[in-house]
Order: structure tokens, then sequence, then C-alpha cells
């Protein structure tokens, strides 16, 4: 017979084990939470002196039932239809050509400025992540837009990679953002009140990172001259071949806030709405249209694994009773709320060097979230604490995807230049952090006030 708490650690250390070696994430919930179960439960059963056999073959009956119960109520959770209506609108907004009319808005009425164009690349970052909830999405389209154009008005190469991944990162906190969804479903909350969450903090972490930018070329001019200034008559034309987009991302954001829509008639809207205007623009082709439909399928099935494997994952370690334990151990520590929240962000910053994003958020969930509910903080909050925390991830040498992703749009660009150029954003997140610690309202505001939240 083995201690549950050995036993919860063994499976930890399995699933660690599992991802150093290269396995999928999903798969390895999957399978050390089914073993896990099974293993738990029989233990259990000879503790209470049943014999070996039984308890065994009870054990594998529950890790089965579990299994299947909690793959079908993932599957079948129609909250969940957001994922791949958000995927297919952002999915959408790739093929139909709007990050370019998004980056040329922002390019002419920023392009002028000292480091004008890091700062139009970071603009439209934010906005297209409000298209496509996606970090990687991000830093790819506006990458390959905003990158040459830099070059171009001989930009410092640790800037202009700089400020693409860290724009990139936007779409992890930015609504509709993939992260806040697995977050909502792990941690039961309201979807529509985590995205109303993530409003204020992604409009504010957009002007801390031009801010960040900004200080850089103040520093050193050369790191990003101006560029042309473009006439009244250019901008508005610009700004007038957003407003389609613009318009998409205030009516689907606009409609979950007044409760006219809910998350998930939001996502369908949006979804709609986008392929009216890629329809409209004429750049949906047959072909575009095909690969827009079989990424859709890729990303859902991808993310609706993962969100399988941690519904297997968590019931084991809610088993082991080990998250229950951390929180004993961590509230009696004489450091404080903001102490033990200062030692989960530490704890992110450490995984983030070396774990994807998506894995570490459904990993944590498992032991942080009991943690989170023994303190009284509020889990919208904490959400979008973490949901940042990740995005620091996404940067952070050396496993940051974000600079991957970077460096095979900029192959002539060292590696060791992309990651110098990213530390001016990542303090700026840092800065965020402590904004919302010492500010919760920043985040709470627009949840408490969402009609029907």
């Amino acid at each position: 017979m083995i201690s549950m708490t050995l036993l919860g650690l063994l499976g930890l250390l399995s699933l660690f084990a599992l991802l150093a070696l290269r396995m999928p994430v999903a798969l390895s919930m999957l399978g050390v939470g089914f073993l896990g179960t099974a293993v738990a439960n029989a233990n259990k059963f000879i503790g209470v002196g049943m014999a070996s056999d039984q308890a065994w073959a009870r054990g594998w009956k529950i890790a089965y039932s579990n299994l299947a119960g909690e793959s079908f109520e993932a599957a079948s959770n129609f909250n969940l239809l957001v994922i791949p209506m958000f995927v297919l609108m952002g999915n959408l907004a790739g093929v139909s050509g709007m990050s370019n009319h998004l980056f040329a808005a922002a390019y002419r009425w920023m392009g002028h400025l000292r480091g004008g164009l890091a700062s139009a690349t970071i603009a439209a970052c934010a906005g297209f992540a409000a298209l496509s909830g996606s970090s990687l999405a991000s830093a790819v389209t506006m990458g390959r837009v905003a990158l040459p154009e830099m070059k171009r008005y001989k930009y410092s190469d640790r800037l202009a990679t700089g400020s693409v991944a860290a724009g990139g990162t936007l779409g992890f906190l930015i609504p509709p953002s993939g992260g806040m969804i697995i977050y909502a479903v792990l941690t039961e909350q309201s979807i529509g009140r985590l995205f109303m969450a993530g409003v204020f903090p992604g409009i504010i972490l957009t002007l801390l990172f031009i801010g960040a930018i900004y200080i850089v070329v103040a520093r050193n001019p050369e790191a990003g001259p101006r560029g042309e200034r473009s006439g009244r008559k250019e901008r508005l034309a610009a700004l007038w071949r957003a407003v389609p987009i613009l318009g998409v991302v205030l009516i689907t954001i606009g409609g979950m806030y007044t409760g006219f829509f809910t998350p998930v008639e939001a996502s369908s809207v949006g979804a709609f709405l986008t392929f009216v205007v890629a329809a409209w623009r004429r750049s949906l082709s047959l072909e575009a249209a095909r690969t827009v439909i079989l990424q859709t399928m890729n990303a859902t099935a991808t993310v609706f694994l993962i969100i399988i494997g941690a519904f297997v994952f968590i019931p084991f370690m809610s088993l082991t009773e080990l998250p229950a334990q951390l929180v004993t151990i961590l509230t009696s520590l004489p450091i404080g709320d903001v102490g033990v929240l200062l030692v989960i962000i530490l704890a992110y910053m450490l995984l983030g060097m070396f774990l994807e994003s998506l894995a570490m958020l459904v990993l944590t969930i498992p032991v942080v979230i009991p943690i989170a509910i023994g303190l009284n903080w509020d889990l919208i909050w904490f959400g979008i604490i973490v949901v940042i925390v990740l995005e620091m991830g996404m940067i952070s040498p050396p496993v940051g995807i974000n600079v991957f992703i970077v460096k095979s749009i900029a192959p002539d660009v060292p590696m060791g230049q992309i990651f110098r150029g990213i530390w001016p954003f990542w303090f700026a997140m840092a800065a965020m952090i402590g904004l919302l610690v010492l500010f919760p309202q920043i985040a709470l505001f627009l949840p408490q006030t969402i009609v029907g939240g």
C-alpha cells in the first residue's frame, strides 16, 4: 500500500517525464490520469481490507468509467462550441488579408514616430488578437507583414523581432483568448465574464508595450527610425478599410457585455460576420476555404483532446489530496496572501522556461486553483494574472514558443538577438501583474457590470 500523497507526486513526476520525452500533453495527461485513478482507487480499497484482486478489479472499473464519463462530458459541453467558432473566425481573418489592413491603418497613424513601425505592429497584433484569439496566429500573421517593413526602414533586429514576439502574446490575453476558454472550463467560471476581465488589462498591456518601445528608442534613436508621414487622406482611407474588422470585434465583445449575446452566440455571430467580410472582399477562394476548414478542424480537435486529458487528470489529483495538502502548507506560511501569490507567479515563470503555455495551464490548474479558493481570491482576477504570466513564458528563454515563431519568419536574425529584444516587453508584463495586484478592479470592473453577469 502506498500513501496518496506519494502517489500524487509520482503521478506529477511521470507526467513531466512523458513531456520531457516529447509525448503530447493531452495523451500524457490521459495516460497518467487513467492509470493513476486505477492505482489510487485500488490502493484505497486495499486500505479498507478488500482482497487485492478485487481491489484492482474495482480500481480498473472506476478508471474506465471515469475515462468514458469525463470524455463524454468534455465533448458534449455546449459552452465549448466557442472554440471551433472563434478558431474559424481567426482563420477566416487570416486568409482574408484583414491583418494587412490592420497593420496599414496602424502604420499610417503611428509610422512617422520614432519606433512607430514597432508600435504599429503592437497595435495591429492587439487588433488581430481580438479576431483570432491565438498568440501563435498573431505572431505569424503580423510578423510576415511587419518584419519586412521594419527591415526596410533599418530597425534594429532586437526591437523588430522583440515587438512581433511580444505583440503576438496579446492573443492569449485579449478576448476571445483560447487560453481563457480552457481556464474557464477547467475552473467552472463564466467564459463571458472572463473575456470581459481581459479587455482593460489587454488595452493597458498594449499601451505598456508601446511605452517600452518609446523607452528603447529614447535611449537609442537608431533602433527605431521614423517612417514616412502619411497625409490625412491616406490615414482616413486606411482607417476606413479597417472599419469592418473593428466592427466585427465591437459587435462580438459589445454583444457579450450588454447581454445581447451569450459567448456561444457571440462566437457564431463573429465567425459569420468575418465570413461575410472575407466574401465581400473576394478573398475566400475554394482553396482558401478548404484550408480554413482543415485548420479549424485540426485546432479544434487538438484543444478538445487537451481538455479531455485535463478532465481525466484532475480527478486523479483530487483523489491523491495533494492539492489540498499544498493549500494547507502555503496558507500556513507567514508570508501573507501577496507572498503566496508571488510564490505561484515565480513557479509559473520557472515552468514557463520549459513548458508550452497551454500545457502549463492544464497541468497547474488542479494544483493552484484549490490554493486560490483557500485564500478566497476572485478566480476571474486570478485567471487574468495566470494568463499574463503564461504570456511571459511564451517569450522567456530557452523555450519561448513565440521567439521560435519569429525566428522561422526572420531566419537571418540570431536567436540571441531575438531573446535580447524581448526583455523590455517582459518587464512590461511584470508591471501589468503589479498593477493587477494593486488595483484588482482593472480586471473586475467589466465582469461586475456585465448584464446578466
